[in-house]
């Protein structure tokens, strides 16, 4: 099992460095450059800026400098909007936000969904596996940007029982709509993940053979079947969770949460190039790093994997 892991981490820490320089390349070809706007600015001043921020080096400098300070500091740069503020920074008031409501909405999404998974197929062809289905389809179809506007104006403009926006220190009131309108399209995948898999493992040849012996059906489906029914949703719950923890552009907008899905955005129309980059990165790092636990999580699960 080491070994394993020792193999994984091999790949993961080359394929962050190539996230990163192909971060910057992108950011560094792509159309305009960060001093463009309505006004153009002098020359004088652009070559001003450059000097500033080390624009002006040439390229491979630029990478190489950059890369070295993200591993060797967690720096990301400044940010070329938020005045006298660094990326590493805004991640570090953004992301714990993110990371609440993108936890929770994990939670919410596997305990939901897994059960409504096991329980369609458990009792496969039944009003409760027809229940289950038709909630999974019905929160498929309405994604966050549907639910959160709906849940506005249900919860807050009709029954006035939620705030409409803000944060407040992650208080529960402030938290219930986030975490619904991100948790239920994640929460509809995984259903229909789970019940595919357990229809599948509860046909196969040893969970007949444990009927036959007289065994209850809940220490079937515990003890003999969840387990390898487990194998395609985690495989899932990887990316998932980290699409949930480093936020939603949607739900930071919608419930001005704070998160860093709104200083996303706000640095893609201010061509906050070191923000977009430092976001990006980030995602995709904890895209490598989850990935990596899913590996280790398939493996303990399945020891065949890890041959």
């Amino acid at each position: 099992m080491i070994s394993y892991i020792l193999r994984r981490l091999l790949v993961a820490v080359p394929t962050i460095l190539v996230l990163i320089v192909l971060s910057f390349l992108m950011m560094h070809y792509a159309p305009g450059g960060p001093w463009t706007s309505e006004r153009a600015f002098p020359q004088a001043v652009i070559d001003a800026l450059n000097a500033k921020y080390g624009l002006d080096k040439p390229l491979v400098s630029q990478i190489a400098s950059y890369t070295w300070n993200i591993v060797a500091h967690f720096d990301f740069g400044p940010s070329l909007y938020y005045k006298d503020r660094s990326v590493a920074d805004l991640i570090a008031q953004g992301f714990p936000v993110t990371l609440t409501y993108g936890f929770w909405s994990f939670v919410v999404a596997v305990a939901v969904g897994g059960s409504l998974g096991v329980a369609a197929a458990v009792w496969h062809n039944s009003w409760l596996d027809y229940l289950a289905v038709g909630i999974s389809i019905g929160a498929q179809v309405l994604p966050n940007f549907v639910m959160a506007p709906i849940l506005v104006l249900v919860f807050t403009l009709w029954l006035g029982w939620l705030p409409g926006g803000g944060w407040q220190g992650g208080a529960f009131p402030y938290v219930v709509m986030p975490v619904i309108a991100l948790s239920t399209s994640f929460m509809a995948s995984i259903a229909r993940i789970t019940r595919s898999s357990m229809l599948e493992v509860l046909n196969a040849g040893f969970i007949r053979t444990a009927r036959a012996k007289g065994l209850p059906m809940r220490r079937i489906v515990l003890r003999h079947a969840l387990k390898p029914a487990l194998l395609p949703v985690i495989s899932y719950l990887g990316p998932a969770f980290v699409g949930m923890i480093t936020g939603s552009v949607v739900i930071d907008i919608y419930f001005s949460t704070g998160g860093i899905g709104q200083y996303f955005v706000n640095s893609a129309l201010n061509r906050d190039y070191f923000v977009i980059m430092g976001v990006t990165i980030l995602t995709g790092a904890l895209t490598v790093l989850f990935n990596l636990v899913v590996d280790i999580l398939y493996a303990w699960i399945d020891p065949k994997i890890r041959y």
